[in-house]
């Protein structure tokens, strides 16, 4: 069974999206976001959220998962992050979701079949996370905001997903700073992991300082 797009869902999510951010400015890839989880009724929706990032979608996704039945979690990289992510959602009287404070090898290990995934670009672990992220049966969708803030230039998702995962289609909108979108479904021919099969190396360059990071995947 994969993902199923539903448009009732989508609308519903973004007319409650639209109620929150009628008094900001500069919020379209807010109700974009929303409109998209709310639409593809993922069962975990996962969302890498840094210092200094705008708390409107933590907001939005909370409501949207409130209302679908769906987990959600916010990784934050250390506990001040934490502390600053706390008191933006307090500040706007919003709930506090469920959070995963850590490095992305520490917090992606523990969370299995995510179905929506959003990274603020300038997440310093944005390859990271997407590259370790394990996908639901019924697909995933991923996404990064920010994206032309971020090191996504030039990004191939087919490469950063591997084996694990098929890319079914690919798309980036002008919401907000740029949203990098990508919906993929599990690769049917990919045989079981074991410890014997050869790590895959993800290189990463840093348009900003034109270094080359290298990691394994």
């Amino acid at each position: 069974m994969n993902l199923v797009w539903s448009p009732e869902a989508a609308l519903k999510a973004y007319l409650d999206t639209a109620k929150i951010c009628k008094s900001y400015q500069d919020c379209d890839h807010v109700e974009m976001i929303s409109a998209m989880a709310g639409g593809w009724n993922p069962r975990l929706i996962v969302e890498a959220w840094s210092s200094g990032s705008e708390i409107l979608t933590s907001i939005c996704l909370d409501i949207v998962a409130r209302h679908s039945g769906a987990r959600y979690v916010c990784i934050v990289q250390d506990e001040c992050s934490r502390s600053e992510y706390v008191k933006a959602l307090k500040d706007h009287g919003s709930r506090v979701p469920e959070l995963m404070v850590g490095e992305a090898k520490e917090v992606m290990a523990r969370l299995t079949n995510v179905e929506f995934m959003v990274v603020d670009g300038r997440h310093k672990d944005l390859y990271e996370l997407f590259g370790l992220v394990k996908l639901g049966h019924r697909g995933a969708v991923l996404m990064c905001k920010n994206a032309l803030q971020s090191y996504m230039d030039g990004l191939r998702w087919d490469l950063l997903i591997g084996e694990k995962a098929r890319l079914v289609r690919s798309v980036i909108i002008p919401a907000g700073q740029g949203l990098n979108i990508a919906y993929v479904k599990g690769n049917s021919k990919c045989k079981k992991s074991s410890s014997k099969e050869r790590s895959r190396w993800i290189t990463r360059i840093d348009h900003k300082t034109g270094e080359e990071h290298i990691f394994r995947g």
